[in-house]
């Protein structure tokens, strides 16, 4: 899923300035995917903000294991759960509060579709309710971790 829609554009990992992530076993197994390295400035915590907004909704998932993980085999299993979590459950705003899975799997416009017309339905019968209209529920058309200035302009016409 993560290679989809990439267009053209080369796969890169960013990542902090760790050890582990600069080490010449990971560049080689990298270079052998064709996947890009990128680092973060160094002392600049905000460098990587979406992993770290990632790495929050994680930590604040009620399930967290406040104590750690036990082994490696907890730790794995763990985030296996998460992930579908994220994927399959999780609501995002970004996506107008569909999940990512329904979005790869084409269910968005019977989704949305089924939303307008539910708030549609409801604005009749409380106008007042809705004065200045219902939310926007056609299908996003663009979504982007870290939009271009040209991507934002696009976002902001196609909200207006």
């Amino acid at each position: 899923m993560l290679t989809e829609n990439t267009k053209g554009k080369p796969l890169v990992l960013h990542s902090d300035n760790g050890a582990p992530m600069k080490s010449y076993t990971l560049k080689a197994k990298l270079e052998g995917l064709g996947v890009l390295s990128s680092y973060s400035r160094p002392r600049v915590s905000n460098d990587n903000a979406f992993s770290e907004s990632h790495f929050k909704t994680m930590k604040y998932r009620q399930s967290y294991p406040q104590d750690g993980f036990y082994s490696i085999e907890e730790a794995r299993e763990w985030v296996l759960s998460f992930v579908n979590w994220y994927n399959n459950e999780h609501y995002h705003s970004a996506l107008k509060f569909m999940t990512p899975s329904s979005m790869h799997n084409g269910e968005t416009e019977k989704i949305m579709s089924n939303r307008k017309k539910l708030y549609e339905a409801a604005q009749k019968l409380n106008p007042l309710r809705f004065q200045k209209g219902t939310r926007n529920w056609n299908p996003p058309e663009i979504v982007s971790l870290n939009p271009t200035d040209e991507v934002k302009e696009k976002i902001i016409d196609k909200a207006i």
